[in-house]
């Protein structure tokens, strides 16, 4: 009998968390890491601007940046470009009042622009973290987020939308459900008012109102795709069922707001504290602000139904394109050439005199046509311009292969015609020598030669040419890997070169 050895066991010390369950809070923590990288990295590249900018901070203004898309985007348009510019130079200006105030523009065109991300190519963020897999491997995921995106308005206009991961770097969550992340936030807010504590009381309601947008930017981004393609969205049960639980959700949030509102009411009126009056206040125009956006929602969420049956519709019985692209190589090139010269250039001309489009003639103005006539001539010598004497400067040789090594190579690849070669025994020969760079050029030459030049050197009145043929064996080499290509001298036709030299 033969017994098998069982793998070593790992001590539970040492065991990494099993399951993506087990690995989930992690992967949390490191994704809310990365959405707050951006806004460290302005801090730490502020010394790249000309200029001494260490005074502002970055960071805080990048927030406020996020805080005023969020809050003047809308369901359907978002927040102007400029408008975020004009709001952001108070907060900057605060920071320096001594400096210019060009100087606190530019700062906050700056911020601006890197939230974006405006010199990348999908103006997006990419970080990479680990997590365990269900096996216990250790496995790197790529993290692709975005802060403030730019979105196409009526009418060729831009604006700027906040991201779930923008408004989850200003509340302080990560991936958070957005309904019992709004029901917590709003319970807190009730609670908190209760008992007087305005000031913690408003920056729940502001949490709260940062959820409600990012509940709205769930359905915006819904029916956005299905008015592209219908076939995207699951309208059979995700889309359904999103729907029924938001308006659930609005109903009971538009109760409970309400309540809320009426408690802050009551403590406005009742407190003798002219701060406490003023949190009281700010809190009212920030519920009031939640009412509006539920009310805004529930009206979209009531025509999400009738606009899927109507883009359903749209997209299921559009009439197909009457028109289809020119095949060249089908209508053209193929049956073109079959068909003698003086026949093909009939075809050609009249297809490329029809293709290339219209040309507009070039109109003469009387303006024009007066000054070139008035202006004297120009006084020309008889022999034209002098020339002035170029610089000619050597051009240094920096070719890394010698005319020696090149007829060392040329000598090895010089094979009689009936007895080709393997790569593999060529680089070794080439070894034997003890030059290390002759097996480079060795492998160069053969490479270039997998697809000679036939008729150049036909034309050329070449007798000999290398060439090299890849029949699928691997290259079995220390320094280079691929194929190990059969390299050959083809010997190419004398007599039929001689005659056509002489024709």
């Amino acid at each position: 009998m033969t017994s098998e050895t069982a793998p070593p066991q790992l001590s539970a010390a040492h065991r990494p968390a099993q399951g993506p369950a087990a690995d989930e809070g992690l992967a949390r923590r490191l994704r809310a890491l990365a959405c707050t990288a951006p806004l460290h990295d302005l801090d730490a590249r502020k010394g790249s601007l000309a200029g001494e900018y260490s005074v502002y901070g970055m960071a805080e203004v990048a927030l406020a940046a996020i805080d005023l898309v969020t809050l003047n985007m809308d369901f359907d348009t978002g927040a102007d470009h400029e408008q975020i510019v004009a709001r952001l130079v108070p907060r900057i200006a605060a920071q320096a009042p001594h400096r210019p105030a060009a100087e606190h523009e530019r700062v906050a065109r700056w911020v601006l622009e890197n939230l974006i991300n405006v010199g990348s190519v999908d103006r997006g963020f990419r970080a990479v973290y680990g997590t365990f897999a269900a096996d216990g491997t250790y496995v790197r995921r790529d993290y692709d987020f975005k802060l403030i995106e730019e979105v196409p308005g009526p009418g060729g206009t831009v604006y700027l939308r906040t991201t779930d991961e923008a408004v989850n770097v200003l509340v302080g969550a990560l991936d958070t459900d957005v309904t019992s992340a709004q029901i917590a936030a709003e319970v807190k807010l009730e609670v908190l008012i209760n008992r007087g504590r305005l000031a913690d009381a408003q920056l729940a309601a502001e949490q709260a109102r940062y959820r409600t947008v990012q509940y709205s930017e769930t359905l915006r981004r819904a029916l956005e795709a299905t008015r592209r393609n219908v076939r995207a969205v699951d309208w059979l049960n995700a889309v359904p069922d999103m729907i029924a639980e938001a308006l659930d959700h609005v109903a009971d949030r538009y109760r409970h707001e309400n309540a809320i509102l009426t408690n802050i009411r009551k403590a406005r009126d009742e407190t003798e504290e002219p701060e406490h009056k003023r949190r009281a206040a700010e809190l009212v125009d920030i519920v009031k602000d939640c009412i509006r956006r539920h009310t805004q929602l529930q009206s979209r969420l009531l025509e999400a139904g009738p606009l899927f049956r109507a883009e359903q519709d749209r997209q299921a019985f559009a009439a197909p394109a009457s028109t289809s692209g020119i095949d060249l190589y089908g209508h053209l090139v193929a049956p073109v050439l079959p068909l003698p010269v003086e026949r093909a250039t009939r075809v050609t001309d009249a297809f490329f005199a029809r293709g290339t489009g219209l040309r507009t003639p070039v109109s003469v103005r009387v303006a024009d046509l007066v000054d070139i006539l008035l202006t004297p001539p120009v006084e020309r010598e008889h022999l034209g311009a002098e020339m002035p004497e170029p610089d000619l400067i050597a051009t240094p040789d920096d070719s890394r292969f010698s005319e020696e090594q090149l007829a060392a190579a040329m000598e090895l690849l010089d094979l009689p015609a009936d007895a080709p070669r393997r790569l593999s025994g060529l680089l070794a020969e080439a070894r034997r020598t003890g030059d290390p760079d002759l097996a480079y050029l060795v492998a160069l030459l053969s490479v270039h030669a997998a697809s000679p030049a036939v008729g150049t050197a036909y034309r050329q009145g070449e007798e000999r040419l290398l060439f090299a043929v890849d029949d699928g064996t691997e290259l079995d080499d220390p320094e280079f890997g691929g194929a190990d290509l059969i390299v050959g001298m083809a010997l190419l036709d004398a007599a039929g070169m001689a005659a056509d030299r002489a024709a």
